[in-house]
């Protein structure tokens, strides 16, 4: 009998991207991330036949839930979260092996009862399956969980083997320099490295993914990728929405912990990193980490290299919003920002004196991310006689979300009898070259994981020093509480101060 007869989820799998029989144990199972990306990221790789032949997903909480009503849930999930609409043939391959295990995060006996139910597949099945924990909890767990794995033997399992035991770790990743350390260590004395996958979901995005692709395989932009032809790198992570009903949350969190730490330290490093000497997960994870700590530590005077703001009340999409201090969960003087903005100066032979920009916000005009790589404008000999030449520096642009995709702003001619020029965007997006329905990041990153490949996942050392160059900016604005926090408009991109960051150097943020 075939193979793909006796294991269907055999047909049309990659031997290149093939994982072992493997048992996903998410931590966190009745949580809003894994109702609404890790239940559908599972499906979407079973429609796609890329989970291991014998594939098992085991939700984890404190909750008792019944199997079949775990199933319910996750199919429920499916059919509102899922790109694809559930198919009764691949749920029907799925579903009977979802099951669920009750039990607190702190409670030993919760981990030997988990142990015993893998034991219990592994019987079943006749063969050792490869454990992958997924921690989707909040992070006050994140500790409890990993002690009661290595106190288990879930930690060891089969370690040093192909099938060794892995796990996820989702942010917030620590909040600030000290407790990262504590954390890396707590994970150190119950796992090794190999088999830690810190996650950061911006990594599994298509046009992040396409970064490294871009600079390295096209030689129109590597010999062009440094401080001679570059005059400056904007990061912009832009959010539409306020806080809504996770004020409590972000009280705790704010824009630096939740968004410019991880995600768009991530598309800093990615950017502006020395090319690695293979595609080889630590080769890409030693650069990244060479260029962050390359970074010089930043002026946090009156006029120094950071601006922080809250949103006021304005309009969004034609409708009145309240301001945050009036959100639901908030404190009416509290200090933390909605909206932060660096400058950075990278101390190396590639990127001295060339600035990178960072800005996120919520409430800002639009929701969008985007990496835009100004070049240095050429001599104004030729087109430099006035208003006939509207000229702008060439700027590539990587859209990471919502269309993502990449554009190169380009000067040109305007048809006609008289010499006239204006700026023009080439354009490439991959819903029109590839179609709409690609993977989502998750998809992505949980194969990656079950495979072993670290390379879109982040380093502990890589962590600690993304928290280096953050953590004093923290320790600076909660000392100083509301003291220097401006305020923007509702539906605006920003406070002044960030604008005085760039104007500085004679520059403006582009708005993209």
């Amino acid at each position: 009998m075939a193979d793909t007869a006796r294991h269907p989820f055999l047909q049309g799998l990659s031997k290149h991207r093939g994982a072992p029989p493997t048992v996903v144990v998410i931590f966190g199972a009745s949580g809003d991330l894994t109702a609404r990306k890790l239940i559908p990221a599972v499906y979407n790789l079973a429609h796609d036949n890329l989970l291991p032949a014998d594939f098992f997903l085991v939700g984890f909480g404190r909750k008792a839930i019944p199997d079949e009503e775990f199933r319910g849930l996750a199919a429920d999930a499916i059919k509102e979260f899922s790109r694809r609409e559930l198919k009764t043939d691949v749920w029907d391959r799925l579903a009977p092996h979802t099951s669920y295990v009750a039990g607190g995060y702190d409670e030993p006996a919760a981990f030997t009862r988990l142990a015993a139910h893998l034991d219990a597949i592994e019987k079943q099945l006749g063969r050792a399956v490869q454990p992958l924990f997924y921690i989707s909890t909040p992070p006050t767990v994140f500790a409890p969980i990993i002690r009661n794995l290595g106190a288990s033997g879930l930690a060891s399992r089969y370690l040093g083997q192909p099938h060794q035991a892995k796990v996820i770790i989702e942010k917030p990743f620590g909040r600030d320099l000290d407790s990262a350390r504590a954390l890396n260590a707590t994970i150190q004395s119950v796992f090794a490295e190999p088999q830690v996958f810190r996650i950061d979901h911006y990594l599994g995005k298509e046009t992040v993914q396409d970064l490294l692709v871009q600079r390295f395989a096209n030689s129109i932009f590597e010999p062009l990728w440094n401080r001679n032809f570059i005059s400056s790198v904007q990061i912009t992570v832009a959010e539409e929405v306020g806080v809504g009903t996770r004020g409590g949350y972000y009280e705790q969190s704010g824009c630096l912990r939740d968004m410019i730490q991880n995600h768009t330290m991530q598309l800093v490093a990615l950017t502006a990193m020395e090319p690695p000497v293979s595609l080889e997960a630590e080769a890409i994870r030693d650069e990244k980490v060479k260029l962050l700590r390359a970074i010089q530590p930043l002026n946090l005077g009156p006029s120094g290299d950071v601006a922080r703001a809250q949103y006021g009340a304005g309009m969004v999409a034609g409708k009145q919003v309240p301001g945050y201090l009036a959100e639901e969960g908030i404190n009416p003087e509290s200090a933390t920002e909605t909206y932060a903005a660096l400058r950075l100066s990278i101390n190396n032979w590639r990127w001295q004196g060339v600035p990178f920009y960072l800005r996120s916000g919520k409430r800002l005009a639009r929701r969008v991310s985007e990496i835009a790589v100004t070049f240095r404008r050429p001599p104004g000999t030729l087109f430099a006689e006035g208003d006939k030449f509207d000229l702008s520096a060439n700027t590539l642009a990587f859209q990471i979300q919502p269309d993502e995709g990449m554009h190169l702003v380009v000067n040109t001619k305007i048809p006609g009898l008289e010499t006239r020029t204006q700026p023009v965007k080439m354009s490439f997006r991959y819903r029109t070259t590839f179609g709409s329905n690609t993977a989502e990041a998750y998809e992505r990153l949980v194969l990656d994981a079950m495979i072993g490949d670290g390379t879109l996942f982040i380093r502990g050392d890589e962590t600690e020093a993304s928290w280096k160059l953050c953590s004093p900016v923290l320790e600076v604005w909660e000392a100083a509480g509301r003291e220097g926090m401006q305020s923007y408009a509702a539906g605006s991109w920003g406070p002044t101060g960030a604008d005085a960051l760039l104007a500085r150097d004679q520059r403006a943020w582009r708005q993209p």
